[in-house]
């Protein structure tokens, strides 16, 4: 796989999307820019209703998101296992951020005062972002 930010500082995170991973990294897309490279198996596999990613990566200049349909053995949790944090350049910024991660939620944008360093948003995917300035 050819990363582009090989050599460069950026945040890189894995995240288990079980079933569901071609969606969200194009979704991500949609957030932070970026390319898209998907590995996928040669054919369909039971219990997934589509051909299954194996690896999918979403490279941007500022977050390196890598992911799989493919689950542990025990399964996947929903909940609070997993956090990622980017740091934005200023307020507006991260503002910004927090309307492109929060469009597809069918609830109100948080309401949150600009002197807070750190804001933590739940997306679609039901993945924390912890957004500091």
């Amino acid at each position: 796989m050819n990363d582009p930010n090989h050599g460069k500082l950026v945040s890189a995170v894995f995240i288990t999307f079980s079933g569901n991973c071609r969606k969200a990294l194009t979704y991500y897309q949609t957030c932070f820019g970026g390319t898209l490279h998907f590995e996928t198996f040669e054919r369909e596999l039971q219990g997934y209703p589509e051909t299954p990613v194996i690896i999918g990566s979403l490279f941007s200049d500022r977050l390196t998101i890598h992911g799989s349909d493919l689950v542990h053995d025990e399964g996947r949790t929903l909940g609070n296992y997993l956090s990622v944090f980017l740091y934005c350049t200023n307020i507006d910024d991260r503002k910004a951020l927090i309307e492109k991660l929060m469009c597809t939620k069918k609830e109100p944008l948080p309401n949150h005062g600009d002197d807070e360093k750190l804001i933590e948003v739940t997306d679609a995917f039901d993945v924390r972002w912890v957004l500091g300035v």
